[in-house]
């Protein structure tokens, strides 16, 4: 039987063994599984922590941006990963999408809604829930701040606009810009997101401050209401 043995990853030869291979081959001659594997750890009794990330990423039709959508209570839900390995993972997607954000965050002027959805976009792709975001600017479009003043469920979230202009004032924007993602990823926008982006409108017109678009994100795409001419 134990010509049968199952080989754990230490009975590999060396430049197969994901660390090791990272060290003598590089980061970009990983699978995106060895990659998981490194981060997970260890594997199970059954799995290698190769086959085990096989099996997380098969779950997710090997597509990283379904793994992205996924929360603790997911991740523990797929036999082999606990507690600690859903953390890891959550933490490092979370570092990838902060690292694809920071670049972009450095052009810090505004001049259209693509720039707009490249700096805010990275902030709630793949989210399975809706959230608000605000750009605020100032005279000349250049960032002040990007801030999340919502977070809700699947179909809707609260925008408060009282407190919006209360952080635009204290922050001395003139400009703002409001951004929610769409999980069903539609892009049109609802009564509801008419009625916001209209109350705004009409809340900064007494503080002269103006709201100068707003964009619907989903699937990588975004929905521009001054593109649309809707604001």
């Amino acid at each position: 039987m134990d010509e049968y043995k199952k080989l754990s990853i230490k009975d590999w030869a060396v430049e197969d063994r994901p660390r090791e291979k990272l060290m003598y081959k590089g980061v970009k001659s990983l699978s995106s599984a060895e990659l998981l594997a490194i981060i997970i750890g260890s594997g199970n009794r059954r799995q290698s922590a190769v086959e085990l990330s096989k099996s997380i990423l098969s779950q997710c039709d090997n597509d990283l941006n379904l793994l992205a959508k996924k929360n603790i209570q997911d991740l523990i839900k797929i036999p082999g990963i606990g507690e600690a390995k859903a953390i890891g993972i959550i933490s490092a997607l979370e570092l990838g999408r902060r690292q694809k954000a920071f670049p972009s965050k450095q052009k810090q002027k505004i001049t259209c809604s693509q720039d707009a959805f490249e700096i805010i976009s990275p902030y709630v792709e793949n989210l399975g829930h809706e959230e608000f975001w605000v750009i605020f600017l100032n005279q000349a479009n250049k960032i002040v701040e990007i801030k999340n003043v919502s977070s809700g469920g699947i179909t809707g979230t609260v925008f408060d606009v009282r407190l919006v202009f209360k952080d635009a004032l204290l922050l001395e924007a003139t400009n703002l810009i409001l951004c929610h993602n769409h999980p069903s990823g539609n892009l049109q926008p609802s009564n509801a997101d008419k009625d916001v982006t209209s109350k705004a409108r009409e809340a900064g017109k007494l503080m002269s401050i103006s709201v100068v678009d707003h964009l619907i994100i989903a699937d990588n795409q975004f929905f521009s209401f001054a593109d649309e001419g809707l604001i």
